[in-house]
């Protein structure tokens, strides 16, 4: 960023919030004005560790190890390392995800973790003690419908985040009341009929939404093998399109993983404007 010249005051932000400075005004300057105890300090989504200029917009965040933020401070310290200019335009989305499985629960961890506002999950199963190769739920979890679980973890990870839970299954009859609303659409199902089912109504139903699908993502075939590609106007599928799951070749973290954190990445750009491929 250019620098302004002296005595001029500048506008940048510290922890999320506005502040007016003088031009010349340092980085440890601030930190000993704002908060004399913090021991990490972040620009611009960077942690540095010497003094340094500050420059107008930029993005200053004052942490101090291990002490827990209060709520007004906490999504400032969650979006820390973010790109700046991003957390602004995603807080006010709304993603929908079809199951809460192996990708449903690790695409919603991803999308709360960079503070898409609002989540809409729908599951009609429970955690077992199967899905924990897998699957973001806990050993004390089994026995819960994993829609309830998925909030308890997320909210452990972003309270800011509002998650509507859903458990039941997804027919036609209940499709549009379900995810209404919703900016981009996440298909998470195993089950390839219902795949097949959401994908069909979906764009039929809501043909302006983008949705991001998985297929493809079984065994522990080479990782560079999954990828994203536009496959019709709204459309988008992860995964190597082959791998599925069957007798010998089961579904287990690093794959699946891969593909549900390609399907975040394709959700974060589409709410930024740009295509996921």
């Amino acid at each position: 960023m250019a620098a302004i010249p002296p005595n001029i005051i500048m506008q940048i932000f510290v922890n999320e919030q506005s502040c007016q400075v003088a031009a010349e005004t340092r980085l440890y300057e601030l930190r000993d004005s704002e908060n004399q105890q913090a021991d990490l300090l972040i620009v611009n989504g960077y942690p540095v560790s010497a003094d340094q200029p500050l420059y107008d917009g930029d993005r200053v965040v004052l942490i101090v190890r291990g002490a827990v933020p209060t709520s007004d401070d906490l999504e400032a310290l969650l979006m820390a390392r973010h790109t700046p200019g991003v957390h602004e335009k995603i807080k006010g989305s709304c993603v929908g995800i079809a199951g809460a499985g192996g990708l449903g629960s690790q695409v919603a961890v991803a999308l709360a973790r960079i503070g898409v506002g609002r989540l809409i999950v729908a599951d009609f199963d429970l955690v077992e003690p199967s899905n924990l190769n897998r699957q973001h739920y806990f050993i004390d979890q089994i026995g819960l419908p994993k829609v309830v679980a998925l909030k308890e973890n997320i909210k452990r990870i972003n309270p800011a985040i509002k998650f509507t839970a859903l458990a039941l299954k997804i027919t036609p009859a209940n499709f549009k009341a379900s995810f209404s609303g919703v900016d981009v659409m996440v298909e998470a199902f195993d089950d390839a009929e219902q795949k097949a089912l959401l994908i069909s109504h979906f764009l039929r139903t809501f043909s302006q939404v983008p949705l991001v699908a998985g297929s493809g993502m079984a065994g522990f075939s080479p990782s560079n093998a999954i990828v994203t590609r536009r496959v019709a106007k709204n459309l988008y599928l992860c995964g190597d399109g082959v791998t599925e799951a069957r007798p010998g070749q089961g579904l287990m973290a690093p794959r699946v993983g891969i593909v549900a954190h390609h399907q975040a990445n394709a959700v974060l750009r589409l709410l930024l404007g740009e295509e996921p491929e």
